[in-house]
């Protein structure tokens, strides 16, 4: 499965008000494992922030004043989208901007949704977390994942949090970067592949501890997550 963790940072939070998107965040996930490829870029958004948005972000119309422009760089982000799965926390937002955005070129664009579909973290973390406060930061502290760097919000450090949060909220995973196993599919070529299935791989059994092991997995993602797909008690809901 290909997912795309998406951030974005504004110049304000009401696109009524003529706010616009400066900072564009995206990581790629295949099968739960970040790959190497990513769009990132900031955007000169023709106006200044306002000054609750510049505290967060801290992205001042000076830096941005030489960025390109939303129009130049939209083909290459929905390419990016295209067909994927994207993760948002707060998706309404994120999206209602990158909608505003895509009309404002003029072209013969549709909304994001149509380009892919779209799992909102925070109805998600509110309900696992009900009562509780769901926001990156607070999530960040209830799955022990560090946070330290985030002085100032910026699109692609939110995105990699937002990618351990979600790991770690649909099914513990929170170990993302290892190189050795970085999956990258263009890479592998026809005769690459061909080399790997011309040997018969060996089965290996899992022995009684490794099985007793993997049961308990099972129960703490149960428990944390109020279902996991693997285990017998919840496979009759997969179909």
């Amino acid at each position: 499965m290909r997912q795309i963790i998406l951030d974005t940072e504004t110049t304000g939070r009401e696109i009524s008000a003529g706010h616009r998107v400066i900072e564009i965040g995206c990581l790629e996930l295949i099968d739960r494992r970040l790959t190497k490829r990513h769009f990132h870029c900031y955007l000169n958004p023709g106006r200044d922030s306002e000054a609750g948005a510049l505290a967060v972000h801290g992205l001042t119309s000076e830096f941005l004043q030489d960025k390109p422009l939303f129009s130049s760089i939209v083909d290459e982000l929905l390419e990016f989208l295209n067909g994927a799965e994207l993760i948002i926390h707060n998706a309404p937002f994120d999206l209602a901007f990158l909608d505003n955005e895509i009309q404002l070129t003029k072209k013969n664009y549709k909304k994001v949704t149509h380009y892919c579909q779209v799992l909102d973290t925070l109805p998600l973390a509110r309900q696992l977390h009900p009562g509780q406060r769901n926001s990156l930061d607070a999530l960040c502290k209830r799955y022990e994942i560090d946070n330290s760097k985030r002085d100032k919000h910026g699109a692609l450090l939110d995105a990699e949090l937002l990618a351990r949060v979600y790991l770690a909220m649909t099914g513990g995973q929170t170990n993302l970067f290892d190189d050795n196993a970085v999956i990258n599919h263009s890479l592998i070529s026809t005769e690459n592949k061909k080399s790997i299935t011309m040997h018969e791989l060996p089965v290996l059994y899992a022995n009684t501890e490794e099985l007793n092991a993997h049961n308990r997995c099972l129960s703490t993602i149960h428990k944390t997550t109020g279902r996991c797909l693997w285990s017998n008690s919840d496979s009759k809901d997969i179909h």
